[in-house]
């Protein structure tokens, strides 16, 4: 009974946002401890059971390409490779990196480009989760085209930091947002028929020391927080695969860490798709078999063979069980059947055509949809064009939009016009500080016809200032970088930034900042400037999407999917655990010295102290007020709230009306709130969002049906949810702490498995 009312509860939440449910996202929603097997398990299994010993072990471990000694024929650079079975119909795994597009990091396929979606924070940004699935759908296609049959994709670790390396490939701090536009994503790469997976599992927020670092926290905290991101992205999208973290949580390695393997993803989730390893992650043979990692990616990377001769080794000696290497199998091969991959096999022989055109019509849109407006004094923004001198500041605007860097940087079309090699670091071997070819300077000449537009490269701040005191409009874009395997070592922009904006806006009253960065930084300068626009990285079409909103050909209507702080001191770790010992390691290195030398890789525990209370949770749990709240975001339009009506009961739905009461056509995300949870003290949650389309003086009614599970406590003593009988205050707002309606719900007690 409690899991039919929770189904019923995610299938409500589904609909609620415009979806029809997918056939596999039903089966999602069955009971995990169903006994009744799915066609796709049936043939999995059928299939598992006719492959030889030599086979099954063969499955099980994959090659990365630009390490392989012993190369297959039709291996291609690329993230990962693994033999098919030919004789049963098994196909080759071909397998590329993702997040953002068909990854190819340092050009390993010469002149292979791909179409280069905005930093996943943009996406988020836009809390449209049709977008999402468009998305995953154009870079599926893309990957299908160029042979490759796995992506690499799905990243939904939760913001914990905001100096976070790898922050700008995620979907912001809250599970529920994470989970929706996740989910969606790996959907439309499905809709392909190949896998993706969602990654990294789990608690992996952290770059530095990412390969030894300890995540610790409570089972209640992790399962509200993180892990309800990831169990949201799994029911939506039912992705063939789960990749496990470098890090440790809780003592044991993520990919041999039987708590996330064994019982949460595939006992109490009922996850039937196969866990392979981050590149590099594994530990151990019989440790790691048993705790549920199914397949050692990339083995080059690992210290050693594990799932190789080792583990036939462990097979003869009874300490692996054949019935778990079939198991293995199985689960790859579900996600190999339930995709559809297996019935359309990926062509091999050569690349096929790719609409790029259309496919940078969506990188475009999700630029625009997630450009986030955070300040708009005077009305600035839309610029007139009528402006007769305009110059343009810094960032190489004149030739492109930055990108984040690491295993998501694809090489997009058109090019990179700048590309700085790193000379040390972490990220050094495969990373570069990269541009797209996306002039912001052209798109807004081409919007600008009759205006002079010129462009300065924003190195010297004087000369800046007296360009911007002979313009009508001046336009700083301020960087900070950011990649895979470095965090940021300040929230500060880099390169004297700051001070170029304090200087342009002294010599200029009407200066706009276009922020292209990977999450939030700090502004000194805020108040000098009468408008601030969050680019974050626009992707490959970020150009022209930058100078549409700044001219009101689109009207801005992004929101921010995590809390920028007002100062360092306001994030729950205001230093990066690990670093200050690491860098000094670096130093001594360099000077020749080995006095006092540990390994640089040393483990570092960090205690996730703040833990169900990510992002805005703490900011509001505290009363500490940031610089900009999650949920923010700025309109040329005004959209007014109405009509709050509120049901409780086993089932919290919540309906309103939106208006959009000025002269232009808006979108907006209203978002609701609940104050709920009894442990540990109640928490501000998102319980309920929708995008919403709405021309001069329209009026559209929003119905929120609640996912039980984000107003929950969760217990593992039942073990399971727990919504304890009683009133919820509800809010209806432009951001998390706003309250344009308020109303409560009083809940019958409920109690969900896990």
């Amino acid at each position: 009974m409690l899991g039919k009312a929770r189904d019923a509860s995610i299938a409500a939440s589904v609909m609620a946002l415009g979806w029809s449910m997918p056939a596999a996202a039903q089966d999602a929603l069955a009971p995990a401890t169903t006994n009744t097997p799915t066609a796709a398990e049936t043939r999995a299994n059928a299939l598992a059971d006719k492959m030889t010993r030599a086979e099954k072990l063969r499955y099980v471990h994959g090659y990365f390409p630009p390490l392989s000694k012993d190369r297959p024929a039709d291996m291609i650079p690329s993230a990962g490779y693994v033999p098919g079975v030919p004789r049963l119909g098994i196909p080759t795994l071909r397998e590329s990196d993702a997040s953002l597009g068909v990854a190819n990091q340092i050009e390993q396929r010469k002149g292979d480009v791909a179409t280069a979606l905005p930093a996943s924070l943009a996406l988020a940004a836009s809390f449209d989760p049709d977008l999402a699935y468009r998305g995953g759908a154009m870079i599926g296609a893309e990957a299908r085209a160029k042979t490759f049959n796995v992506l690499l994709a799905g990243g939904v670790n939760l913001t914990r930091d905001p100096w976070g390396g790898r922050t700008f490939e995620y979907l912001g701090e809250d599970p529920l947002l994470a989970g929706i536009m996740a989910g969606e994503s790996i959907r439309g790469v499905q809709s392909n028929h190949i896998v993706s997976t969602v990654k990294h599992f789990a608690l992996n927020p952290q770059e530095t020391l990412r390969t030894t670092t300890d995540a610790t926290i409570g089972e209640a905290d992790l399962r509200e927080s993180d892990l309800l991101a990831f169990q949201i992205a799994i029911e939506r999208g039912q992705p063939g695969s789960v990749m496990c973290s470098y890090n440790k949580v809780d003592g044991d390695w993520a990919c041999e860490n039987d708590f996330l393997l064994n019982k949460v993803l595939k006992r109490d989730w009922g996850y039937k798709g196969w866990v392979m390893s981050d590149w590099g992650a594994v530990h151990s043979t019989v440790k790691a078999a048993n705790a549920g990692l199914d397949q050692q990616s990339g083995r080059e990377l690992d210290k050693a063979m594990f799932y190789g001769a080792s583990l036939a080794k462990a097979l003869a000696d009874g300490s692996v069980s054949a019935a778990r290497l079939t198991d293995m199998n199985r689960r790859i091969l579900w996600g190999v059947v339930s995709t559809g991959l297996i019935d359309n096999p990926v062509p091999t022989t050569a690349p096929l055509p790719i609409d790029y055109a259309a496919h940078a019509k969506v990188a475009q849109e999700v630029a625009e949809k997630g450009s986030v407006l955070l300040k708009n004094d005077g009305n600035l923004l839309p610029l007139a064009k009528t402006a007769k001198r305009i110059v343009l500041i810094g960032a190489h605007a004149d030739v492109g939009v930055l990108s984040g860097g690491g295993s998501s940087q694809v090489r997009s079309v058109g090019g990179a016009p700048v590309e700085i090699p790193l000379t040390e670091g972490a990220a050094s071997s495969f990373a570069r500080v990269t541009w797209h070819a996306s002039s912001p300077l052209a798109a807004i000449r081409a919007m600008a016809p009759g205006a002079e537009v010129t462009y300065i490269d924003g190195r010297d701040p004087a000369a800046a200032a007296r360009a911007a005191k002979a313009a009508d409009l001046a336009i700083v874009f301020a960087w900070q970088w950011r990649t895979e395997a470095q965090d940021i070592e300040t929230l500060s922009l880099p390169d004297n930034q700051d001070a170029l904006i304090d200087a342009v806006a002294a010599a200029n009253k009407r200066a706009v900042v276009v922020l292209e960065t990977g999450g939030p930084v700090l502004m000194p300068w805020l108040a000098k400037v009468p408008a601030v626009l969050q680019a974050w990285y626009p992707g490959q079409r970020g150009g022209p999407a930058i100078a549409n909103i700044l001219f009101g050909a689109v009207n801005p209507s992004g929101k921010l999917p995590m809390t920028f702080p007002a100062s360092a001191a306001q994030a729950p770790r205001a230093t990066i655990p690990g670093l200050a010992d690491m860098k000094a390691v670096d130093a001594r290195r360099k000077a020749g010295s080995t006095y006092g030398m540990v390994d640089r890789d040393a483990e570092v525990t960090v205690p996730y102290t703040e833990g169900a209370a990510v992002g805005y949770r703490g900011y509001l749990k505290s009363g500490t007020k940031p610089l900009f709240p999650f949920g923010y975001g700025l309109s040329y339009t005004n959209f007014r709230y109405a009509g709050l009506k509120v049901e409780g009961g086993d089932t919290l739905r919540v309906r309103f009306t939106v208006t959009n009461t000025g002269k232009v056509a808006g979108a907006d995300s209203p978002q609701v709130y609940a104050l709920a949870g009894k442990r540990g003290g109640a928490t501000t949650r998102l319980i309920g969002f929708q995008r919403v389309d709405l021309a001069p003086g329209e009026t559209k009614e929003v119905n929120v049906t609640v996912d039980s599970r984000v107003i929950a406590d969760y217990d593992p003593a039942q073990p399971g949810w727990h919504v304890a009988a009683g009133n919820y205050p509800i809010t209806v707002g432009h951001y998390a702490g706003d309250a344009a309606l308020k109303g409560s719900a009083t809940l019958t007690d409920i109690r969900m498995k896990p």
